[in-house]
């Protein structure tokens, strides 16, 4: 069964457009590691003003893997010195990892 990763993030208000423009420029470099699925920026419309990252892979270890490569430290870096990624826009994270037990659809 695959193995999904949410990351919520806490964005202040009014910073969401930069967040969707952030991620719809992003380097894409997930889409070609082994064993990825599926990637979705869900923005939030009710029931909480976080927005969530969805990802799917194969299994842990293909998203274990990514996590520890070095196209995962360059598609995540943080603000620093001039020259480099800007400053995160959200204020906080938390990550929940889900292994799928059921599925319909597409």
């Amino acid at each position: 069964m695959s193995y999904v990763v949410v990351n919520a993030l806490s964005v202040p208000p009014g910073a969401g457009d930069t967040l969707e423009q952030r991620f719809a420029a992003r380097a894409g470099l997930v889409e070609h590691a082994p064993g990825f699925e599926r990637f979705e920026l869900l923005r939030p419309v009710e029931g909480t003003d976080a927005y969530l990252v969805y990802t799917r892979w194969h299994s842990r270890d293909d998203y274990e893997q990514w996590r520890a490569s070095r196209q995962f430290d360059q598609g995540h870096r943080e603000g620093g010195p001039a020259g480099s990624a800007p400053a995160p826009v959200s204020t906080a994270a938390q990550i929940w990892a889900f292994e799928v037990a059921a599925t319909a659809g597409g």
